[in-house]
Protein backbone atom coordinates (compact mmCIF):
# COMPACT_ATOMS: atom_id res chain seq x y z
CA UNK A 1 0.00 0.00 0.00
CA UNK A 2 1.07 3.80 -0.64
CA UNK A 3 0.54 7.01 -0.17
CA UNK A 4 0.23 9.59 -2.85
CA UNK A 5 1.97 12.67 -1.10
CA UNK A 6 3.38 14.01 -4.65
CA UNK A 7 3.49 17.49 -5.30
CA UNK A 8 1.68 18.58 -8.28
CA UNK A 9 4.00 21.38 -9.02
CA UNK A 10 7.55 20.55 -10.45
CA UNK A 11 9.01 24.10 -9.29
CA UNK A 12 8.90 27.54 -9.43
CA UNK A 13 9.69 30.41 -11.64
CA UNK A 14 9.61 33.67 -10.13
CA UNK A 15 6.48 32.45 -7.87
CA UNK A 16 4.83 30.89 -10.38
CA UNK A 17 4.20 27.15 -10.06
CA UNK A 18 4.54 25.04 -13.18
CA UNK A 19 2.83 21.66 -12.74
CA UNK A 20 3.89 18.08 -13.69
CA UNK A 21 1.02 18.01 -16.01
CA UNK A 22 2.31 21.12 -18.12
CA UNK A 23 5.13 19.62 -18.54
CA UNK A 24 3.92 16.16 -19.78
CA UNK A 25 2.24 18.18 -22.35
CA UNK A 26 5.28 19.71 -22.99
CA UNK A 27 8.20 16.90 -22.98
CA UNK A 28 5.24 14.48 -24.53
CA UNK A 29 5.27 17.03 -27.56
CA UNK A 30 9.38 17.57 -27.68
CA UNK A 31 9.88 13.56 -27.62
CA UNK A 32 6.91 12.60 -30.34
CA UNK A 33 8.95 15.59 -32.56
CA UNK A 34 12.09 13.80 -31.71
CA UNK A 35 11.18 10.10 -32.50
CA UNK A 36 8.91 11.30 -35.71
CA UNK A 37 11.94 13.54 -37.32
CA UNK A 38 15.21 10.65 -36.25
CA UNK A 39 13.77 7.22 -36.33
CA UNK A 40 9.57 7.38 -38.55
CA UNK A 41 10.18 10.01 -41.25
CA UNK A 42 12.35 8.82 -43.99
CA UNK A 43 10.94 11.08 -46.82
CA UNK A 44 12.69 14.44 -46.93
CA UNK A 45 9.48 16.44 -48.53
CA UNK A 46 7.06 14.86 -45.61
CA UNK A 47 9.90 16.41 -43.22
CA UNK A 48 10.04 19.06 -44.12
CA UNK A 49 6.21 19.65 -43.92
CA UNK A 50 6.32 17.91 -40.38
CA UNK A 51 8.12 21.40 -39.54
CA UNK A 52 5.10 23.32 -40.00
CA UNK A 53 2.52 20.76 -38.97
CA UNK A 54 4.02 20.63 -35.54
CA UNK A 55 2.52 24.33 -34.84
CA UNK A 56 -1.00 23.20 -36.43
CA UNK A 57 -1.13 20.33 -33.82
CA UNK A 58 -0.15 21.98 -31.07
CA UNK A 59 -3.12 24.08 -31.64
CA UNK A 60 -5.57 20.98 -32.84
CA UNK A 61 -4.79 19.34 -28.92
CA UNK A 62 -5.29 22.51 -26.66
CA UNK A 63 -8.03 23.76 -28.11
CA UNK A 64 -10.02 20.41 -29.32
CA UNK A 65 -9.15 18.92 -25.62
CA UNK A 66 -10.34 22.14 -23.85
CA UNK A 67 -13.67 22.74 -26.08
CA UNK A 68 -14.22 18.43 -25.79
CA UNK A 69 -13.93 18.80 -21.85
CA UNK A 70 -16.36 21.78 -21.57
CA UNK A 71 -18.88 20.41 -24.16
CA UNK A 72 -18.29 16.26 -23.06
CA UNK A 73 -18.00 17.44 -19.20
CA UNK A 74 -19.06 20.20 -18.00
CA UNK A 75 -21.14 22.54 -20.54
CA UNK A 76 -23.76 23.74 -17.93
CA UNK A 77 -21.20 25.64 -15.74
CA UNK A 78 -19.28 26.71 -18.53
CA UNK A 79 -22.22 28.16 -20.49
CA UNK A 80 -23.19 30.06 -17.25
CA UNK A 81 -19.14 30.74 -16.85
CA UNK A 82 -17.86 31.49 -20.64
CA UNK A 83 -14.70 33.20 -19.88
CA UNK A 84 -13.53 30.38 -17.73
CA UNK A 85 -13.39 28.35 -21.15
CA UNK A 86 -10.01 30.36 -21.78
CA UNK A 87 -8.73 29.75 -18.15
CA UNK A 88 -7.14 26.53 -19.33
CA UNK A 89 -4.29 26.96 -16.93
CA UNK A 90 -7.07 26.28 -13.92
CA UNK A 91 -7.24 22.47 -15.38
CA UNK A 92 -9.76 20.70 -17.20
CA UNK A 93 -8.87 18.95 -20.99
CA UNK A 94 -10.35 16.10 -22.98
CA UNK A 95 -8.24 13.57 -24.48
CA UNK A 96 -11.20 12.73 -26.62
CA UNK A 97 -11.76 16.39 -27.71
CA UNK A 98 -7.81 16.46 -28.44
CA UNK A 99 -7.92 13.88 -30.94
CA UNK A 100 -11.32 15.26 -32.51
CA UNK A 101 -9.00 18.34 -32.75
CA UNK A 102 -6.27 16.82 -33.96
CA UNK A 103 -7.99 15.08 -36.76
CA UNK A 104 -9.79 18.28 -37.95
CA UNK A 105 -6.17 20.44 -37.60
CA UNK A 106 -4.70 17.83 -39.79
CA UNK A 107 -7.08 17.74 -41.96
CA UNK A 108 -6.50 21.15 -43.10
CA UNK A 109 -2.67 21.16 -43.05
CA UNK A 110 -3.26 18.32 -45.24
CA UNK A 111 -5.42 19.99 -47.57
CA UNK A 112 -2.85 22.98 -47.77
CA UNK A 113 -0.20 20.87 -48.66
CA UNK A 114 -2.02 18.58 -50.70
CA UNK A 115 -0.93 15.63 -48.99
CA UNK A 116 -2.46 12.12 -47.37
CA UNK A 117 -4.13 12.81 -44.26
CA UNK A 118 -3.26 9.34 -43.00
CA UNK A 119 0.58 9.72 -43.56
CA UNK A 120 0.53 12.71 -40.45
CA UNK A 121 -2.11 10.97 -38.54
CA UNK A 122 -0.41 7.48 -38.84
CA UNK A 123 2.79 10.11 -36.95
CA UNK A 124 0.70 11.01 -34.52
CA UNK A 125 -0.82 7.93 -33.95
CA UNK A 126 2.20 6.30 -33.84
CA UNK A 127 3.84 8.98 -30.87
CA UNK A 128 1.07 9.64 -29.51
CA UNK A 129 1.42 6.54 -26.46
CA UNK A 130 4.89 9.22 -25.22
CA UNK A 131 2.01 11.34 -24.55
CA UNK A 132 -0.44 9.58 -23.00
CA UNK A 133 2.04 8.32 -20.93
CA UNK A 134 3.43 11.12 -19.39
CA UNK A 135 -0.10 12.39 -18.92
CA UNK A 136 -0.68 9.19 -16.91
CA UNK A 137 1.88 9.35 -14.52
CA UNK A 138 0.96 13.10 -14.15
CA UNK A 139 -2.90 12.29 -13.12
CA UNK A 140 -1.13 10.07 -10.87
CA UNK A 141 1.22 12.51 -9.04
CA UNK A 142 -1.75 15.05 -8.97
CA UNK A 143 -3.86 12.37 -7.34
CA UNK A 144 -6.75 12.85 -10.18
CA UNK A 145 -8.94 10.56 -11.94
CA UNK A 146 -8.20 8.29 -8.95
CA UNK A 147 -9.11 4.64 -9.41
CA UNK A 148 -11.91 3.05 -7.45
CA UNK A 149 -11.91 1.59 -3.47
CA UNK A 150 -10.15 -1.71 -3.52
CA UNK A 151 -8.75 -4.06 -1.40
CA UNK A 152 -5.81 -4.77 -3.07
CA UNK A 153 -2.54 -5.00 -1.91
CA UNK A 154 -1.01 -2.50 -4.68
CA UNK A 155 -3.96 0.05 -3.60
CA UNK A 156 -2.92 3.58 -2.92
CA UNK A 157 -4.07 6.52 -0.57
CA UNK A 158 -4.81 9.53 -2.36
CA UNK A 159 -4.91 12.10 0.61
CA UNK A 160 -6.06 15.07 -1.50
CA UNK A 161 -9.06 12.83 -2.62
CA UNK A 162 -10.37 10.89 0.53
CA UNK A 163 -8.91 8.70 2.71
CA UNK A 164 -9.90 5.45 1.08
CA UNK A 165 -7.60 2.94 -0.34
CA UNK A 166 -7.58 3.12 -4.64
CA UNK A 167 -6.61 1.19 -7.65
CA UNK A 168 -4.36 3.64 -8.71
CA UNK A 169 -6.15 3.55 -12.59
CA UNK A 170 -3.94 6.25 -13.65
CA UNK A 171 -0.96 3.54 -13.96
CA UNK A 172 -3.28 1.08 -15.33
CA UNK A 173 -3.52 3.73 -18.33
CA UNK A 174 -0.36 4.82 -18.11
CA UNK A 175 1.10 1.09 -19.09
CA UNK A 176 -1.78 0.21 -21.13
CA UNK A 177 -2.69 3.02 -23.36
CA UNK A 178 1.55 4.41 -23.10
CA UNK A 179 3.43 1.65 -22.95
CA UNK A 180 1.43 -1.46 -24.91
CA UNK A 181 -0.22 1.14 -27.33
CA UNK A 182 3.05 2.36 -28.39
CA UNK A 183 4.74 -0.84 -28.74
CA UNK A 184 2.05 -2.32 -30.91
CA UNK A 185 1.84 0.89 -33.32
CA UNK A 186 5.62 0.62 -34.11
CA UNK A 187 4.75 -3.28 -34.78
CA UNK A 188 2.29 -1.94 -37.22
CA UNK A 189 4.51 1.02 -39.13
CA UNK A 190 7.49 -0.93 -39.29
CA UNK A 191 5.72 -4.04 -40.71
CA UNK A 192 7.06 -5.44 -43.87
CA UNK A 193 3.21 -5.19 -44.84
CA UNK A 194 2.18 -1.58 -43.43
CA UNK A 195 -0.34 0.70 -45.84
CA UNK A 196 -0.48 4.17 -44.84
CA UNK A 197 -3.33 4.73 -42.46
CA UNK A 198 -3.01 1.88 -40.69
CA UNK A 199 -1.73 3.19 -37.33
CA UNK A 200 -4.63 5.77 -37.45
CA UNK A 201 -7.20 3.57 -37.51
CA UNK A 202 -5.95 1.17 -35.49
CA UNK A 203 -4.97 3.89 -32.79
CA UNK A 204 -8.53 4.48 -32.25
CA UNK A 205 -9.54 0.98 -31.90
CA UNK A 206 -6.86 0.02 -29.43
CA UNK A 207 -6.98 3.03 -27.38
CA UNK A 208 -10.27 2.97 -26.94
CA UNK A 209 -10.56 -0.45 -25.81
CA UNK A 210 -7.67 -0.37 -23.92
CA UNK A 211 -9.57 3.20 -22.84
CA UNK A 212 -13.02 1.15 -21.85
CA UNK A 213 -10.80 -1.39 -19.73
CA UNK A 214 -9.35 1.16 -17.65
CA UNK A 215 -12.69 2.79 -16.66
CA UNK A 216 -14.22 -0.10 -15.39
CA UNK A 217 -11.28 0.74 -12.14
CA UNK A 218 -11.49 4.22 -12.40
CA UNK A 219 -14.12 6.72 -10.10
CA UNK A 220 -16.54 8.29 -12.84
CA UNK A 221 -16.23 12.13 -12.82
CA UNK A 222 -18.10 13.04 -9.51
CA UNK A 223 -20.01 16.02 -11.20
CA UNK A 224 -21.28 13.69 -13.68
CA UNK A 225 -20.99 9.75 -12.27
CA UNK A 226 -22.62 7.41 -14.81
CA UNK A 227 -24.44 8.33 -18.03
CA UNK A 228 -26.38 4.95 -17.34
CA UNK A 229 -25.78 1.43 -15.53
CA UNK A 230 -21.67 1.19 -15.27
CA UNK A 231 -20.94 3.58 -18.48
CA UNK A 232 -19.41 6.48 -17.42
CA UNK A 233 -18.24 9.57 -19.87
CA UNK A 234 -14.84 7.79 -20.79
CA UNK A 235 -16.40 4.51 -21.63
CA UNK A 236 -19.11 6.41 -23.75
CA UNK A 237 -16.86 8.24 -26.31
CA UNK A 238 -14.19 5.71 -26.02
CA UNK A 239 -17.15 3.08 -27.50
CA UNK A 240 -17.70 5.82 -30.27
CA UNK A 241 -13.44 5.79 -31.17
CA UNK A 242 -13.72 2.06 -31.60
CA UNK A 243 -17.13 2.42 -33.84
CA UNK A 244 -15.54 5.03 -35.88
CA UNK A 245 -12.39 3.09 -36.24
CA UNK A 246 -13.74 0.11 -37.35
CA UNK A 247 -16.48 2.03 -40.27
CA UNK A 248 -13.18 3.61 -41.36
CA UNK A 249 -11.52 0.27 -41.44
CA UNK A 250 -14.18 -1.30 -43.12
CA UNK A 251 -14.86 1.81 -45.46
CA UNK A 252 -11.19 1.90 -46.82
CA UNK A 253 -11.30 -1.77 -47.23
CA UNK A 254 -13.86 -1.76 -49.52
CA UNK A 255 -12.38 1.12 -51.97
CA UNK A 256 -9.60 -1.21 -52.49
CA UNK A 257 -11.18 -3.85 -53.64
Amino acid sequence: MFTNNFDPVAFEVFSFGIRWYSLAYIFGIIFGWIYCKKILIKNDIIGKFFEDYISYLIIGIIIGGRLGYVIFYNFTYFLSNPIEILIIWNGGMSFHGGVIGVIFSTYLFSKKKNEDIYIFLDLVAITAPIGIFLGRISNFVNGELVGKVTNSNWGVYFPSYDNKLRHPSQLYEAFLEGIVLFILMNLFFFNKNYKVGKCSIMFLIIYGCFRISSEFFREPDKHIGYLFGNISMGIFLSAIMVLTGFIIYFNRNDKNT
